[in-house]
């Protein structure tokens, strides 16, 4: 059903809900957020970054499994304490820790494979990781980093993300000896340490110029999301790995993990997609377009600009004037003639004397 100027009447509930949204922040920034999430196609940004996360990840438990056969070997106590540690529940890894006909051993060319794999996906991570981020952030295209600079940025998150993996292992560790409070400096460590990765990954990832105070919002907000998934993760090996037979358990860890890095990705992309709406005051956006408001426009010419590739090209952008119309206005009627001016013998439009 059509209301009268127009437009049906759930077109005009939604558009009603739209205006509502606008006029509040606590609405319309997050939405907003989801909106801009949605242009610059992240959720597939996600995705590739999901692969090659797991592309790296396997061959370094392969490196590590290797790495572990070769060590204990030549140290069976060492081999005792695996055997009575947590990795002992792990699918596989542990069924051979405690097999006595077929022990964990080192291989020589599961090593270099492991080496060779763990580098291309890792290579694979950082480069997915930066084209990610400067879509986020919309960066002309070119303006992005040539083939030795996408290599050198990709390395500095490497090495970033181990080191942060290696301080954040260490204090977990130490927390052991403050007692009660163990827990409790352990996670507030892990969140400092997880806080500081993506202050520093935030900053370096995209080839804009980006303040500290321009990430820091996003920086906490990722925190808090890969806090929440390492317990989810934590409760998944606990509760679901160390009880299940070594073929499910093979699968459980495929699924299980591709989810857990496709689902970190996705939520951390969203905490940059906040960094830049807050930047450049992305919002209020509409949910129903025309009209487009301000924060629309300059979205879309963000958008429209990354299609520059060359120094010598420019993207110019433009909106028709159907851009400002509101449907909800209902249309203005045409003046009506005035009756004295139709009765006057000298008006134009008066009818002709035929006598």
């Amino acid at each position: 059903m059509s209301q009268p100027n127009g437009i049906s009447r759930a077109e005009t509930v939604v558009r009603r809900i739209d205006r509502f949204q606008q006029r509040h922040t606590v609405l319309g920034l997050p939405f907003a957020v989801v909106q801009k999430f949605g242009n610059d196609q992240a959720g597939g940004k996600a995705t590739i970054i999901a692969f090659y996360g797991l592309f790296a990840v396997f061959p370094l438990l392969l490196l590590f499994s290797t790495i572990l056969g070769f060590v204990l070997g030549s140290h069976p106590d060492l081999e005792q304490q695996m055997i009575n540690s947590a990795l002992a529940d792990f699918p596989i890894l542990g069924t051979q820790l405690r097999s006595s006909t077929h022990p964990l051993r080192g291989n020589g060319v599961a090593l270099v494979l492991g080496i060779l794999g763990a580098l291309y996906g890792a290579q694979g991570l950082g480069q997915a990781a930066q084209n990610a981020m400067n879509t986020v952030w919309n960066v002309p295209f070119k303006d992005w980093p040539g083939f030795v600079g996408r290599r050198v940025r990709g390395l500095t998150i490497l090495v970033l993300l181990g080191v942060g993996i290696l301080v954040s292992t260490t204090l977990i560790g130490l927390a052991s000896r403050f007692g009660p409070l163990s827990g409790t400096w352990a996670t507030a460590a892990g969140a400092v340490v997880n806080f500081a990765v993506f202050m520093v990954s935030f900053t370096v990832l995209t080839s804009k110029t980006v303040r500290v105070r321009d990430v820091a919002v996003g920086a906490v907000i990722a925190t808090v999301f890969w806090e929440i998934l390492q317990r989810i993760g934590d409760w998944f090996v606990r509760y679901t790995l160390a009880h299940t037979t070594d073929v499910y358990g093979f699968f459980a860890i495929v699924l299980g993990l591709l989810s857990w890095l496709y689902l970190g990705a996705r939520l951390t992309l969203l905490a940059a997609e906040i960094n830049v709406v807050l930047r450049y005051r992305l919002w209020p956006r509409s949910l129903t377009q025309p009209p487009f408001t301000p924060q629309d426009k300059t979205a879309m010419t963000m958008l429209a600009k990354m299609e520059e590739r060359r120094p010598e090209e420019t993207v110019e952008v433009a909106f028709s004037a159907e851009a400002d119309r509101q449907p909800l206005d209902a249309p203005t009627p045409p003046p009506r003639p005035d009756p004295a001016e139709r009765s006057d013998p000298n008006s134009p439009s008066a009818p002709a004397d035929t006598d």
